[in-house]
């Protein structure tokens, strides 16, 4: 884990660490480092980018009170990426788990860095109660949701708050490893050894189980499986992208299975919660995101947390790699196709339309003359719209509402923006409007 030179120096930081940490917490997250002492530099290296925030986030702190004890003020300490730990940290990873879980559980995922919102609260209050309760609360719980909704964080983070617990053994399986699984049993005439497998775990995750639809054996196995689970009160887990009665090819037997317990879904996240988790991602990278840039982001990209999170690292390794600051001409230049892609259909006729049907006012009022308030905020909104989904100028979208100066437009803008920034209710009832433009 260290070259030889002072490695006893770690080694005791090492061990303050396995007495002041929980056993799992370790092994996910201290074990894997590997550290390396040079004269007064202590470099902590881990194999991925998302390794080192959850790292930083949960231990940097206690990391660096410990190695100013032992080392003394003036020891610089170095946090580095190496992919090439990848291999090794799952290795050690899976030792770990050979004695209560079967399957990887990602350590990065925890209720801790889960960013909560009006989406998401109730099926993460649903996880939290399985967590503490397993087997006794909403059994099974069967969570549905588009791609990149937090879905398998959710699972994971169950997965890990129940290894805090004593004995709990853990089965975490896709439906497509369960299936090719079984397969292998089949053709080996192991099937009684997987029944035995799966059969005697505390909890039983299968993500995107809708995959066993119109798979007879599986199905099969999977039923009896569940049942001899259900029966003596373990704890099954099921991730889908659709609700069970929307499962085509999968048999009744098992849609009424997955509803006996607790159906909750997750919806995409509005956008205060998309915020909220830029907010939170940068800071974890340590990087400085402008709120107007958070807006952008946020404003357009709104369907899917995981293309959200790429968006944000993206940008953050271009600042880091070019040593530029990141601001709104950065961001756009950056993220140029992603933003074009979110707004290559959108028109300003499209938004006059949808704005004014959302505010129940005419198309031609957005082009008149009429400065009422009725139609003067309805037009503004329009043309803040047209400011944050197209790539129009402003004499452009001046020119589009009744031949409009350009300072009109800008005004317009910075107001909407102003007031979106006063009142959590007026942003509610912006994002709702520029909603019918995605």
């Amino acid at each position: 884990m260290i070259s030889k030179q002072k490695a006893i120096n770690w080694q005791r930081i090492y061990d303050l660490l396995a007495e002041q940490v929980p056993a799992s917490k370790f092994d996910a997250w201290i074990r894997p480092i590997h550290a390396v002492v040079n004269n007064h530099q202590l470099s902590l290296s881990v194999p991925s980018r998302f390794f080192l925030d959850g790292l930083r986030d949960h231990y940097e702190k206690l990391l660096g009170e410990l190695v100013q004890k032992e080392f003394g003020d003036d020891v610089e300490v170095i946090f580095t990426v190496d992919p090439s730990l990848g291999t090794v940290t799952k290795e050690k990873h899976s030792k770990k788990e050979a004695s209560s879980i079967d399957g990887f559980i990602d350590p990065r995922f925890t209720f801790e860095n889960f960013v909560v919102g009006s989406s998401n609260e109730f099926c993460h209050a649903a996880c939290r109660a399985v967590a503490d309760q397993p087997g006794e609360t909403y059994n099974p719980l069967y969570i549905h949701g588009g791609v990149g909704l937090g879905k398998t964080h959710l699972i994971n983070a169950v997965a890990n708050s129940l290894l805090e617990k004593d004995d709990m053994k853990i089965a975490y399986r896709t439906s497509e490893r369960f299936t090719n699984e079984l397969i292998s049993a089949i053709r080996g005439g192991t099937t009684e050894q997987f029944r035995n497998r799966y059969r005697q775990v505390d909890v039983l995750i299968i993500d995107d189980i809708q995959f066993i639809a119109g798979k007879g054996s599986t199905q099969e196995e999977f039923f009896h499986t569940f049942n001899a689970l259900y029966e003596v009160r373990k704890q099954i887990i099921l991730t889908s992208d659709r609700t069970p009665r929307d499962m085509k090819h999968l048999e009744d037997r098992l849609k009424s299975r997955f509803n006996w317990g607790l159906v909750a879904d997750i919806q995409p996240p509005d956008l205060e919660t998309r915020l909220a988790i830029l907010s939170r991602k940068a800071e974890l990278a340590g990087v400085t995101l402008p709120d107007d840039v958070a807006f952008l982001l946020a404003s357009r990209i709104s369907s899917n947390v995981r293309e959200l999170e790429g968006a944000l690292t993206r940008l953050t390794a271009h600042a880091t790699l070019t040593g530029k600051i990141i601001n709104m001409d950065f961001a756009r230049h950056v993220l140029r196709d992603l933003l074009h892609e979110q707004v290559r259909t959108i028109t300003v006729d499209d938004i006059q339309k949808k704005i004014a049907g959302y505010y129940n006012i005419r198309i031609q009022d957005m082009r008149s003359k009429k400065r009422t308030r009725n139609i003067a905020l309805p037009r503004q909104v329009a043309m803040y719209a047209c400011k944050q989904l197209t790539s129009m100028s402003l004499p452009e979208i001046g020119e589009s509402f009744g031949g409009r100066d350009h300072t009109t437009v800008l005004h317009a803008v910075r107001k909407i923006k102003r007031v979106m920034q006063e009142s959590s209710d007026f942003q509610n009832e912006i994002d709702r409007a520029l909603s019918l433009l995605r």
